[in-house]
């Protein structure tokens, strides 16, 4: 373990904790000459080409004073990230970091957090449990459900001369104005729309219903309060459309020809038997996940948790920072999937407190059955886990573990794989029943 953070622990009410955390004077004259290093590079001083000039000069030049509070906005995340690892805790919510009187020369920087921890379990029965599990099957609804999305795949569309009827294309022209003028998007030709698929503004569809082909027809719809162009929620539109065809959906007769159109079998009764093997299948990886959460939920509800409402709060607030995060990687603006959901984000907190809540419980009665069993992180477990990171890093994932090892930084990753494999623990004694009749 790393002497570059040392810390104490005091255990707070409410599932909070208080750490005191000193960093070793040789970090601290370390990180002070980086910051010395980084604003050299700023710097012009007569003598020295740019981005050339010692740290000593450029302390001597701003003064230690400066530079050290440089240092300790560049460094103060990672002596967090050393403090939490040091401490052995699993922090929940923002920490509160208060830092002590800036050191001197050879003296070390003192800091302390106070952060909401893991709630500790007191683990009830856990071994050898019995929990329901359902065998997979492939019913013949199932089979014939999969069956008419084949055929829907298969489908062609045929020009009839008749009136429109729900469940038919229509091709079209339409025009649209509100208040007599056009807007962006109120015309289109050539429009394939399908009666009833209710992929238009809510009326427009059923306005053409007993349409015939060469038909014109007039009418008027409002688009919905929370449609995604605020120019036109909640207005009236008047449309003028012109009916060019009617086309019916004629769906392929269940046969042999089916079958090998379909899917490439030489009968039918081969193709159920491949969608009832696929289904299986496609149930097994669900049901193992589906009695993993139970074994892990039944254990939970025999335990005794005390889980304080802030720390429910914070952990709210941690799930949906999580969800903007990954929108904002798929491109989606925090701002606008607050204002497309109408929630700001302590609203949407509030509605994820159910959910915190219930994976507080979850991590404690691991990290109480990892205590209880002593079940450590193996380093094949540890390799695999970090093998990701080390292909983005360009490195090894035993480079890595030795890196994060020789930092003191490993803990919290050991304390993750020993909980992945304390879950399999369970799972591995549990003992599955059939459910009851009504469950199934």
């Amino acid at each position: 373990m790393t002497t570059t953070v040392t810390t104490t622990v005091t255990e707070l009410p409410e599932s909070r904790v208080r750490v005191e955390a000193q960093v070793a004077p040789a970090e601290v004259e370390r990180r002070i000459e980086q910051a010395a290093r980084k604003l050299g590079r700023q710097l012009k001083i007569p003598g020295f080409r740019k981005g050339k000039v010692p740290p000593p000069v450029v302390i001597g030049r701003l003064g230690r004073q400066y530079v050290l509070d440089e240092a300790l906005r560049d460094s103060i995340g990672a002596w967090y990230d050393h403090a939490i690892d040091g401490a052995g805790i699993a922090p929940v919510g923002e920490p509160e970091i208060k830092v002590g009187d800036l050191p001197g020369d050879g003296a070390p920087l003192a800091f302390s957090i106070e952060i909401g921890v893991r709630p500790v379990a007191t683990l009830g029965a856990y071994r050898g449990i019995e929990v329901p599990r359902r065998e997979p099957a492939a019913t013949e609804e199932a089979i014939d459900a999969e069956i008419e999305r084949l055929r829907e795949r298969l489908a062609t569309l045929e020009t009839v001369e008749r009136a429109a009827a729900m469940g038919d294309h229509l091709v079209i022209d339409y025009s649209g104005t509100m208040d007599g003028e056009p807007f962006p998007g109120s015309t289109g030709r050539d429009q394939l729309v399908e009666l009833g698929a209710g992929g238009l503004v809510p009326g427009f569809e059923e306005q053409l219903i007993g349409a015939s082909p060469g038909e014109e027809r007039h009418f008027e719809v409002t688009f919905p309060d929370d449609y995604g162009a605020p120019e036109l929620a909640g207005k009236p539109v008047s449309f003028v459309v012109t009916i060019r065809e009617v086309k019916d959906k004629r769906l392929p007769a269940i046969d042999d020809d089916f079958a090998s159109s379909a899917a490439g079998f030489d009968t039918l009764a081969e193709l159920r038997e491949d969608i009832a093997a696929r289904l299986i299948e496609y149930q097994r990886a669900a049901i193992e996940e589906e009695y993993e959460r139970a074994v892990l939920d039944t254990v939970v509800a025999g335990t005794a948790i005390d889980v304080p409402h802030q720390l429910i709060h914070a952990r709210a607030h941690e799930l949906v920072e999580e969800t903007l995060a990954a929108l904002a990687r798929q491109g989606i603006p925090k701002e606008t999937y607050l204002r497309i959901a109408g929630q700001s984000e302590e609203e949407l907190a509030h509605e994820a407190e159910q959910e915190a809540e219930r994976a507080l419980r979850r991590e404690a009665v691991i990290a109480a059955v990892v205590a209880a069993e002593g079940i450590e992180a193996q380093e094949e477990e540890l390799l695999e886990a970090l093998e990701p990171v080390a292909a983005r890093e360009r490195t090894t994932a035993a480079k890595l573990l030795a890196r994060l090892d020789a930092g003191g930084r490993s803990g919290r990753l050991r304390a993750e794989v020993a909980g992945r494999s304390a879950l399999k623990w369970l799972v591995a004694e549990a003992k599955p029943v059939a459910p009851a009749q009504d469950d199934r």
